[in-house]
């Protein structure tokens, strides 16, 4: 084989054999299963050393470019294809086998979808985003964490990467229920069940208790994830209002009177969207309504731990007089989303239906995040993580607060929330959140429209504000832009009501 060197080059001889021969093998001049010159052959008709050869074909076989059988010699490898277009490129909607082309949603809105799309039409070289549903990156304990899983996997070994129990790794059960215990929410290990992400804990408990037709009373507005998990079953949604002490729970008796509902879900603890928390006595009347009415509560606890003032109230679960209340909470909010841990804890049988559900669903949450999990929150990282983080939070919610007070056009309205991730505002009267979001993209500013949280999607006047993400200083002129905005919506509605003063209405 005649390779062009060299030897005055300041390149090494070995980096030109290689570099030689992979521009051979990729324009096809040496095709698959060519077997190349022997090390010592080679390195003869070159007059170079064999190590030097030995190192070139080193370096080809990392790239993937040759491979080696013992006895037989090196040769080159199968190039990676060309990826072919999408399918969708390349068929037309007719083409599809009928059973494609009959409708595959059972009538769910894809909100997840429309929202992304959304999200993907406001092109701005600077844009500031209020959209996130979980805490700043930034924030996210990477060191610490990767330090867990190290000593996870050097005192574990390959257990750490095994199946694992379909309940969740027993001490860390035992640690989560220790956690809620000392919170009034008396837990046994026995009754904790691991999930991958809170969403797949209401995934597994809807699937288990309702059937299409079926009714569920839900916050409106409430968790777009929710409300998208309901409608793939089928399940009809009942709204029940909700102001600033939660879920408005004189309206709840009355429907379990007249709907019979299945099952009532609630975010007691700073509601997404609004970041309202249920009063204590709403609580007491929504458990004792349960137990009357024989109607189970699933409690979505997906940020209690995130309170930044205020008196913490009992969670329903903590009231639940046995097997009513259903709680499940995540640590993806806090802590990172993609370790993708969350819990449920239930009584009774329904506890070993779930778990059945779990095993036959993914058989179980990984082992390795489940053990460096356990080994970070035991060590204390998790405690010192989470009161940074609500320090943090905290400023940037006054931030925001302060922002809002100091742009936002009189008739704007906004409630404090206590924790949590959100702040829920309403526009001027007669505003549509979904005609302000393309104005905003203009400004350089993006939000969720509050029409997604609501299970009858119409126009709404409510946005959704994260204000964890963001720093203090973008903060600020985010506020500044989504202000520019509102004031342009304003002018383009009534130029007249636009100019004349207005008498601001705040709710703080």
């Amino acid at each position: 084989m005649r390779i062009p060197l060299d030897r005055d080059s300041d390149e090494p001889l070995y980096r030109q054999i290689q570099r030689f021969l992979s521009e051979q093998i990729q324009a096809g001049a040496l095709p698959t299963g060519t077997r190349l010159p022997a090390t010592r052959e080679l390195a003869s008709s070159l007059e170079i050393s064999r190590t030097t050869v030995t190192n070139a074909y080193a370096e080809l076989e990392a790239e993937g470019l040759v491979f080696s059988q013992l006895g037989s010699g090196t040769f080159v490898a199968p190039l990676l294809g060309t990826l072919p277009e999408p399918a969708e490129n390349l068929v037309s909607a007719g083409d599809w086998p009928l059973w494609q082309q009959q409708p595959l949603d059972r009538g769910q809105a894809l909100a997840q979808q429309e929202l992304a799309y959304l999200f993907a039409s406001v092109a701005h070289p600077d844009l500031i985003s209020f959209v996130g549903g979980v805490g700043a990156a930034q924030l996210f304990p990477v060191d610490d964490f990767r330090k867990a899983i190290q000593a996870v996997l050097r005192r574990d070994g390959p257990d750490a990467l095994a199946y694992g129990d379909p309940a969740g790794y027993p001490p860390l059960r035992t640690t989560i229920a220790h956690i809620l215990t000392s919170q009034g929410i008396p837990a046994h290990p026995d009754n904790v069940l691991i999930t991958s992400g809170a969403q797949q804990a209401l995934a597994l408990i809807a699937y288990l208790l309702l059937r299409p037709g079926d009714v569920v009373l839900v916050e409106s507005p409430t968790y777009v994830g929710a409300i998208a998990l309901f409608r793939s079953m089928g399940v009809r949604l009942q709204g029940v209002p909700v102001d600033e002490q939660g879920m408005r729970v004189e309206s709840v008796e009355g429907l379990l009177r007249t709907v019979r509902p299945r099952l009532v879900y609630v975010m007691a603890n700073f509601q997404n969207p609004t970041g309202v928390c249920m009063s204590g006595q709403r609580r007491r009347q929504l458990v004792a309504l349960a137990n009357r009415y024989n109607v189970p509560i699933l409690e979505d606890d997906y940020v209690g731990d995130l309170r930044y003032d205020g008196r913490a109230q009992p969670a329903l679960k903590a009231l639940d007089p046995g097997g009513h209340v259903m709680y499940v909470s995540t640590f993806s909010k806090v802590l990172m989303p993609g370790i993708r841990v969350g819990f449920l804890v239930a009584e009774g049988p329904v506890y070993e239906r779930i778990l059945a559900g779990k095993h036959t669903h993914d058989l179980a949450t990984s082992t390795l995040m489940q053990r460096a999990l356990e080994a970070y929150i035991t060590v204390g990282r998790y405690q010192a993580h989470l009161r940074r983080v609500r320090r943090l939070y905290r400023c940037r919610r006054d931030a925001m607060l302060e922002a809002l007070e100091r742009y936002m056009p009189d008739g704007t309205r906004w409630e404090l929330p206590q924790g949590g991730l959100f702040l829920w505002l309403q526009l001027p009267a007669g505003l549509s959140a979904e005609e302000l979001h393309s104005l905003a993209g203009e400004e350089g500013v993006c939000f969720v429209p509050g029409s997604y949280f609501f299970h009858g999607k119409r126009p709404q006047s409510f946005l959704r504000l994260s204000f964890v993400v963001n720093p203090v200083e973008v903060i600020e002129e985010g506020a500044r832009r989504l202000a520019r905005a509102i004031e342009r919506l304003l002018v383009r509605g009534d130029d007249e009501d636009a100019s004349a003063p207005r008498h601001r209405e705040v709710q703080v």
